[in-house]
């Protein structure tokens, strides 16, 4: 009887852990140095995308046009959102380092095409230096659906 019992237990708990939420970490592509990170982990709906520079495949370094690599950097969360059926738009804050404040409209130039309005909120805050040599970092919270009924607040 206490075998039995035991064994309900163990199924009933295990068929409750398939239904609650789990992250799931994105693990590099093979081939990429490995990182003590994931680029982003999900936890339901929602995805956190990790820090992200604009850095060129063939070289490992960011461009030194600073808005080539804004773009560089924003496609590349726009590849990792796209993995997890997500878009730009999905993202609901979003968080840039900047290590020359100077080019905070160089920044906005780029950063305002890969989104329609309302924007995600948003940081922009300077850095004394970021990972690889990068003008910028970004990193973000995604919520799926958050395109169609995200609303920008009043002050």
């Amino acid at each position: 009887m206490i075998k039995i019992l035991l064994g309900l237990v163990l199924c009933g708990a295990s068929a409750l852990g398939s239904r609650g939420a789990h992250a799931q970490g994105v693990i590099p592509p093979t081939g990429t140095a490995v990182t003590p990170f994931s680029s982003v982990i999900r936890m339901g709906d929602t995805v956190y995308v990790s820090g992200s520079v604009g850095a060129d495949r063939a070289t490992g370094k960011p461009p030194a046009d600073a808005a080539v690599e804004a773009a560089k950097m924003l496609d590349s969360v726009k590849t990792l959102l796209t993995k997890e059926g997500m878009t730009m738009d999905d993202l609901v804050t979003v968080t840039i380092f900047c290590t020359d404040m100077n080019l905070y409209a160089t920044f906005n130039k780029v950063y305002i095409t890969y989104f329609h309005q309302p924007f995600p909120a948003r940081a922009f805050i300077g850095a004394k230096e970021l990972v690889l040599g990068a003008h910028f970092e970004i990193m973000g919270v995604a919520q799926k659906g958050a395109a169609a009924t995200k609303t920008a607040g009043t002050k």
